[in-house]
């Protein structure tokens, strides 16, 4: 049996070496800005089409093209089932630009969510709201641990040092 697509992709990720890492990555930057610039200028951010068509259009090799895939999936609003995917599926492409946004932030994506061709999807307030957001998703909380003269939080009354704190 042939290997899917996405089995490709894994399998392309997982060739990678110390020594390929950086020219691999670099290629696939390349791409990944090359189609989402073609998709922040379409309407609603929406694209329909079969799979090779859309990926020869841009000139995309189709595995690289699955990568993308893979990497926008959780944006889209209604996801892929990525290990059905073949050269010819019919797919129907609608990207939340919010979620997009703020996931090319947890992506670490600075030359995905810099692109020019943001400025036409959302304004530069609500791009600064959801960098915002994504950072203080990013903070942590760290509950207050009791001292040693504090009651101790099971409850016995003891002071923390002569309970649970012993």
């Amino acid at each position: 049996m042939a290997k899917t697509l996405e089995k490709q992709w894994e399998d392309l990720l997982g060739k990678q070496t110390k020594a390929t890492l950086p020219e691999f990555w670099k290629k696939y930057c390349d791409v990944e800005a090359k189609i989402y610039a073609f998709l922040l200028k379409q309407p609603e951010l929406a694209w329909k089409g079969v799979f090779s068509e859309m990926a020869d259009s841009l000139h995309i090799d189709s595995i690289y093209f699955m990568g993308w895939l893979d990497g926008i999936n959780s944006s889209l609003t209604q996801e892929l089932e990525l290990d059905s995917i073949t050269k010819e599926s019919e797919l129907d492409l609608k990207a939340d630009p919010e979620k997009l946004y703020f996931n090319m932030h947890a992506a670490d994506a600075d030359h995905l969510y810099e692109l020019a061709e943001w400025d036409d999807v959302l304004p530069a307030e609500r791009r600064e709201e959801i960098a915002t957001e994504y950072r203080r998703s990013r903070t942590v909380h760290k509950e207050k641990l009791p001292g040693r003269n504090d009651p101790c939080p099971c409850g016995s009354g003891k002071k923390y040092k002569h309970c649970c704190g012993a």
